[in-house]
């Protein structure tokens, strides 16, 4: 028996021979033993292994090929290059030393010479990292002062310093490289054509937060060009790309959020993301403190957005988790100037018509146009009709607290600027006013209170409003009065810059002489006498 199986296993492949070696471990000299039945069992076992090893050899194949071809084993590779210390050769010694003299003396003549260009080639294809390290330093040095076009040979030594063991190396290089991509001294298509992405890819896997940012940045401009972006797609960078947008330094994972926002302009790297998993992490990222990355993901998802066939799978995560998300980044202090376009303020117009009853809509709506209320965008905000559609939501009658604060805090802060109150003014009306005024009298709603009764103040004087604020006398004398005696400063200073703006009517003026308002102005007049001595006596206190 054992000659037999000897002679089926002898044959064609290694997996048959270890095959062979295998029984003989399990079965040694007793293989003779066996029975009848047993070694018809091996035999038809090792029949079907024969069948199947091809299969299973060429798999085994390409896994090791693959394995052979990851950067973690060039990475080791480096590393064991390291040990030892090479040979200083003597070429390089008397290259060096011109080198270093044309560095003091004639850098500023021709730093894109051809001795210069002799020189860094030897020095970047030298096994010394000494040398490669000035080689690399000389690059760094010319991308923050030349600026011309880098000729196509000096990308060559590139190549050699790239794929350096020394950190330092990797460092300066990948930096300088940045540095002219981003002056356009270097063609980015040019970049890929010289074999330059494939040691840029592989430095995205470094174990170094500098290096990793660098390559990070090159990819990103690298992506600009939609040539690079299928190369880039080509050469499996999309992978490592995703796993930094989840790096703790917030450089690496800036540059590497950007480098996927410029890769999804093409459609088959879009599939890629969405195979590898990039739409939960870039949801994620949304929620990011840095704005720049709440800004890269945003802009990936909305390009990801604009093909239909990715809708399922960025509603496919549960509770609405996207839409949630996109609301709560709408509604957060973020800086948005790019995001406050016409359509989207038409839309939240829109939207606060439709859904007036609906305190969260309002709520969350509101919040989100407050925030997009930066002083350039207010105009736009203006033209939309996103002030009437909040003035309107006022009169609900199922309008909540909490989405009262949003209206009323919204509306205010836009109130601060002249042609918003203008704005405002044109839509008020008796329901309005009267709304406005119950607000402000709502003591127990402290917020909304307050901000209806300075959306008051901002309009006291033009034309239209008096004689819609004349029918409310009294009870804006009433929400003035609980002003005055209010604990908090603020309410206090309203209340009185509100009173000398109504005074000036005659009306408003007679009635406040037959209140109790001059009584109350004395009040917060000695309140205010008493606060000052008390204050310059701890001054005068602390002086001693």
């Amino acid at each position: 028996m054992l000659q037999e199986l000897k002679s089926v296993c002898s044959s064609r492949n290694v997996f048959s021979s270890f095959l062979f070696l295998l029984l003989c471990a399990a079965f040694g000299t007793r293989m003779g033993q066996l029975c009848g039945r047993c070694i018809q069992l091996l035999r038809d076992f090792v029949a079907f292994v024969q069948r199947m090893s091809s299969n299973l050899v060429q798999g085994i194949k390409e896994c090791l090929t693959l394995i052979s071809k990851c950067s973690c084993l060039k990475q080791n590779s480096s590393k064991a290059r390291q040990l030892y210390k090479p040979i200083l050769q003597p070429h390089e010694r008397v290259t060096a030393q011109e080198f270093l003299q044309h560095i003091e003396t004639g850098f500023e003549m021709s730093p894109l010479g051809k001795d210069p260009l002799e020189a860094l080639r030897t020095l970047a294809f030298s096994e010394n990292p000494g040398l490669q390290q000035s080689a690399a330093l000389y690059y760094l040095h010319m991308s923050q002062h030349i600026n011309v076009p880098l000729p196509v040979e000096h990308l060559e030594p590139f190549y050699a310093l790239l794929r350096s063991a020394d950190l330092e190396v990797q460092q300066m290089s990948s930096l300088s490289l940045v540095n002219f991509l981003l002056e356009g001294n270097i063609d980015k298509e040019l970049v890929v054509q010289m074999g330059l992405l494939e040691p840029i890819l592989d430095l995205l896997e470094s174990e170094d937060p500098t290096v990793q940012c660098n390559s990070c940045a090159c990819t990103m401009i690298l992506a600009v060009s939609e040539s690079n972006r299928e190369a880039i797609g080509a050469a499996r960078g999309v992978t490592p790309l995703l796993s930094l947008a989840n790096s703790y330094d917030p450089r690496v994972q800036q540059n590497a959020v950007g480098a996927i926002l410029n890769l999804t302009q093409s459609e088959k790297i879009q599939h890629v993301l969405c195979k590898e998993g990039a739409l939960p992490v870039l949801t994620l990222l949304l929620e990011s403190p840095d704005s720049e990355v709440q800004y890269y993901s945003c802009a990936t998802l909305s390009n990801m957005a604009a093909n239909v066939q990715h809708h399922e799978a960025m509603l496919r995560p549960g509770n609405r988790f996207l839409l949630r998300t996109l609301i709560s980044l709408l509604s957060s202090s973020v800086d948005k100037d790019t995001l406050a376009c016409v359509k989207l303020l038409q839309s939240l117009g829109m939207l606060l018509s439709a859904h007036k009853t609906d305190p969260v809509i309002v709520g969350h709506t509101a919040c989100i146009i407050k925030n997009l209320s930066l002083s350039k965008n207010r105009q736009r905000i203006i033209e939309s009709p996103c002030v009437e559609g909040l003035l309107q939501t006022m009169l609900s009658t199922d309008a909540q607290e909490d989405s009262l604060h949003y209206v009323t805090s919204c509306l205010a802060e836009l109130a601060k600027q002249e042609g918003a109150t203008l704005c405002m003014v044109q839509w008020m009306d008796e329901p309005l006013t009267k709304c406005l005024v119950r607000l402000a009298g709502q003591v127990e709603h402290t917020e909304p209170s307050f901000q209806a009764a300075s959306i008051i103040q901002h309009m006291i004087g033009h034309e239209k409003m008096m004689p819609l604020l004349k029918s409310h006398t009294r009870e804006i004398q009433a929400y003035l009065e609980n002003f005055l005696t209010h604990q908090e400063i603020r309410f206090q200073q309203l209340g009185i810059s509100t009173f000398c703006r109504l005074r000036e009517d005659p009306e408003f003026s007679l009635a406040f002489r037959k209140s109790q308002m001059a009584k109350l102005l004395e009040q917060v007049r000695q309140q205010t006498e008493e606060t000052q001595e008390l204050l310059r006596a701890a001054i005068c206190h602390e002086d001693c």
